[in-house]
């Protein structure tokens, strides 16, 4: 009988918590509000994602992730002289505003 009056003024507690007053009533206007808070965070995690690399030498694996490419892609482009590259010690590096130079002379205009 004791725990059924627990759970029962519980249940009051939390019912009582849950109420809703006048004051608490959403309106339009804290709608459109909200509806424009959202939009500009998600512009601004949008516009993190989409900056470019903080550096301005790349490694050959962070190219091939940045362009969605093979390695054997990769090796092609580099040996058919498309995408420039400097080899220090064994590693290739790129410039990323020589791949972003190739990217904007590749574009097309299909209308």
């Amino acid at each position: 009988m004791e725990k059924t009056l627990k759970r029962q003024n519980h249940a009051e507690e939390n019912f009582a918590a849950q109420r809703m007053y006048a004051y608490q009533l959403i309106t339009i206007n804290d709608l459109a509000q909200f509806k424009k808070q959202l939009i500009d965070e998600l512009v601004l995690v949008l516009r993190a994602q989409t900056s470019p690399p903080a550096k301005r030498w790349m490694k050959s694996h962070e190219v091939r992730r940045l362009l969605k490419i093979s390695p054997g892609t990769l090796q092609t482009l580099k040996s058919s002289g498309i995408i420039p590259y400097t080899k220090m010690g064994g590693v290739h590096f790129y410039d990323y505003e020589d791949i972003q130079r190739v990217l904007e002379s590749g574009k097309m205009n299909n209308r």
